[in-house]
């Protein structure tokens, strides 16, 4: 792409380096950040600076917080006998968006995968063994993606686990909503059979 300003060109050069915006986005987002005001820009660039230098990482579970301790581990409402273990602080605000979990998280930093490099100790797992013998722990939660990776660091912390008398669950896999069956494939379907529930039968029903 020619430019014809130095100034266009680096800024769609470093706009253009984040995931998911190519050159022509990257032009367009530019583009826009001209027809604001100067405040406004000053504002964006202030608040990015202000992400990478002032984020911190919970001391306690490693979420993104703004101090030592996130709001999560600090609040009193979370119930903390119960620890979900995440690969990323993505999945923390995906789950926390549900509104239906009221424990608190460890974030991993990612997956065991030794086809990238990435072995245990590269991951948050110490910590997570450290907390799950505290003895207000009672269950730990897997919260990971349904591929080979999710199940090797399952594996891999549960066996880690094993002399530690804590209750270790996995969140249910199953066919997502909306979607057909004949979509859908065997190792999916296959979970969601075995993970089945059990559905509250009428009363005239259960007392057959």
């Amino acid at each position: 792409m020619e430019f014809s300003s130095k100034l266009i060109q680096k800024a769609v050069e470093e706009l253009s380096r984040l995931p998911g915006i190519g050159k022509k986005t990257a032009l367009r987002l530019a583009l826009h950040v001209l027809k604001q005001t100067e405040q406004d820009a000053v504002n964006l660039g202030q608040a990015i600076v202000s992400l990478r230098k002032d984020v911190q990482y919970c001391g306690e579970c490693g979420n993104i917080s703004d101090s030592n301790m996130c709001g999560i581990c600090t609040s009193h409402r979370r119930d903390k006998s119960v620890i979900c273990v995440v690969e990323d602080c993505k999945d923390v605000i995906a789950i926390e968006n549900t509104n239906q979990y009221n424990g608190t998280y460890h974030v991993l930093g990612g997956l065991i995968n030794p086809l990238q490099g990435v072995g245990p100790g590269e991951l948050n797992i110490d910590r997570l063994i450290t907390r799950a013998g505290n003895v207000e722990c009672k269950e730990i939660v897997f919260a990971f993606g349904a591929n080979l990776e999710g199940d090797t660091t399952s594996f891999y912390i549960t066996r880690k686990l094993k002399e530690i008398p804590v209750r270790i669950t996995s969140i249910a896999r199953g066919i997502p909503v909306g979607a057909d069956l004949e979509y859908t494939d065997e190792i999916t379907l296959a979970r969601s059979i075995l993970n089945r529930t059990q559905l509250q039968l009428a009363p005239e029903i259960q007392s057959r």
